[in-house]
């Protein structure tokens, strides 16, 4: 495996301890076969679903906060999150004994916000074109210095954690190509840097919001690019600024390309496993579904393997993406 200079520590031996002991606390991933007719049409591909919808606080987001939570010896958690992690740091803090605050913008799905409450968390709303994330979390943590930050990717323990969904695909299945959700880059790290550690020869290609492209032109240009403001796109998991400068260390050479999707097209994604997969998708966890729908002859005559990281999803807001023509 690679070794990245912005995290030493993450390494074939710690990768190795991780794949051993998380998978004791996580659910294994489900692999659904998609025998979809108009994705088979469309596309002439075989497509296997990997979903976290199943997993505890229904995303991938569990893997990394329980990994990196029980690594840290502090007692209080300071987070920032549109949600899914949010609700992974709550039910990791309230399995480990500790307590923690996540900092959310106030546009957060509503089912987001109350489950983080439901596991024990303390919500604090932020309007994030007055207040950013960070600035927020820093406030915080001056009010909390006994506190632990807890990222939601730039972290080489997030990375790891993560990685054994990797771990739970490369070992049941082969795959030309896996898609993968790109947001601030933890899961799609995660997935690079297993495949890596398997030496497999499966190409990652990522899938992220045209909306919220931060990633797909860093990409092009080589060097990391930034969003001026949070995107304002229906994939809410996906409204980050930048990659992490871990995940971009990882990325920039772990993926073959990174597909940008638009939001009709995710809708799209939501309403097909809906209806054909009968499986419940938030907007986010269906971008790697949407980017064969974007670009099915990018996938012709492929095995692809899609990574639908998540979901959950506001009833109201599901109705209406499920029920559009």
């Amino acid at each position: 495996m690679r070794r990245y200079d912005t995290a030493p520590e993450l390494t074939d031996t710690y990768l190795e301890t991780v794949w051993e002991t998380l998978p004791h606390y996580v659910r294994p991933t489900v692999l659904l076969p998609c025998p979809c007719p108009p994705l088979l049409a469309n596309c002439m591909c075989e497509v296997t679903l990997a979903t976290e919808t199943f997993q505890y606080t229904g995303s991938f987001k569990f893997r990394a906060a329980y990994n990196l939570l029980a690594s840290v010896p502090q007692r209080r958690v300071v987070a920032a999150s549109s949600g899914n992690f949010g609700q992974a740091v709550a039910y990791a803090c309230q399995l480990l004994g500790k307590q923690c605050t996540i900092v959310m913008p106030a546009t957060s799905a509503q089912v987001k916000i109350a489950a983080v409450q439901r596991y024990g968390g303390t919500v604090d709303l932020i309007d994030v074109n007055q207040t950013g994330r960070a600035e927020r979390v820093a406030q915080l943590l001056r009010e909390q210095p006994d506190a632990f930050h807890a990222p939601a990717y730039d972290d080489y323990r997030v990375v790891a954690g993560n990685s054994t969904l990797g771990q739970d695909i490369f070992r049941r299945g082969q795959f030309d190509v896996i898609v993968v959700p790109v947001g601030g880059g933890g899961l799609s790290s995660g997935i690079v840097v297993a495949r890596d550690h398997v030496q497999a020869k499966t190409e990652v290609i990522g899938a992220e919001p045209l909306l919220g492209n931060d990633a797909a032109r860093s990409l092009r240009t080589g060097q990391l690019v930034r969003n001026e403001r949070e995107p304002a796109t229906i994939a809410d998991g996906a409204r980050t600024l930048s990659l992490g400068q871990l995940n971009w260390e990882i990325l920039q050479h772990g993926l073959s390309d990174i597909i940008e999707v638009p939001d009709e097209v995710i809708a799209q994604a939501v309403r097909h496993c809906f209806q054909y997969v009968n499986l419940k998708v938030e907007p986010t966890g269906a971008l790697a579904i949407g980017a064969i729908f974007a670009y099915p002859e990018r996938f012709v005559g492929k095995k692809v393997c899609c990574v639908v990281s998540g979901g959950n999803v506001d009833p109201a807001i599901y109705a209406r993406l499920i029920t559009m023509q």
